[in-house]
């Protein structure tokens, strides 16, 4: 693998085939020699809110924040995901990932949340986006996605419909410039 994509943003391309992920901004939490796994950041689900779901769980909540509950992709939707600050985490079961971010997917993080704990920035992701073995080069390679360093306000933003040209602005590309067709020199 040349290049570790580990804690940077994959940002769709207007091309994009899939449905699933058209004008997506994906936090990638892991990428290694045997795939990728990450977090789509700017698709809210809007009809299930942080409270409703820590109360569909079972959790009983004091204060419960008002944390976004995401769309983050098409692989096991019914298991939840806590992308959050590195200001939070347990050894065992927090994943660090470079640049102040850090991923929980235990009971645990929704509980401190819920009673005012918890890290200091958080959203909720159902399910995943994953890759098998070269599966992300190789979209990567077709145009799918562009890449840029993760910035804490645009994963953690509230501006939803904004994330993606944030995304593109952190590499200096307007959407205006962008097409959806794949070229070779």
């Amino acid at each position: 693998m040349s290049t570790n994509f580990t804690g940077q943003l994959l940002i769709a391309m207007p091309g994009m085939g899939d449905p699933r992920f058209a004008g997506s901004v994906v936090f990638l939490c892991e990428h290694s020699d045997t795939g990728a796994m990450g977090l789509i950041v700017n698709k809210p689900v809007t009809e299930l809110s942080f409270a409703e779901m820590i109360g569909q769980l079972g959790i009983e909540a004091v204060r419960p924040p008002a944390i976004p509950v995401m769309f983050g992709g098409p692989v096991e939707t019914g298991r939840g995901f806590v992308l959050h600050s590195d200001d939070y985490g347990a050894p065992d079961t927090t994943m660090k990932v470079p640049g102040g971010f850090a991923m929980t997917a235990t009971l645990d993080v929704l509980e401190d949340l819920a009673h005012g704990g918890g890290p200091a920035r958080a959203m909720m992701a159902l399910g995943y986006a994953g890759w098998a073995e070269g599966q992300l080069e190789e979209e990567i390679g077709r145009n799918g996605w562009l890449t840029c360093d993760a910035r804490s306000e645009i994963v953690f933003g509230d501006d939803m419909d904004g994330k993606w040209e944030a995304a593109l602005a952190v590499l200096g590309v307007s959407p205006l410039m962008l097409s959806g067709d794949a070229g070779r020199a």
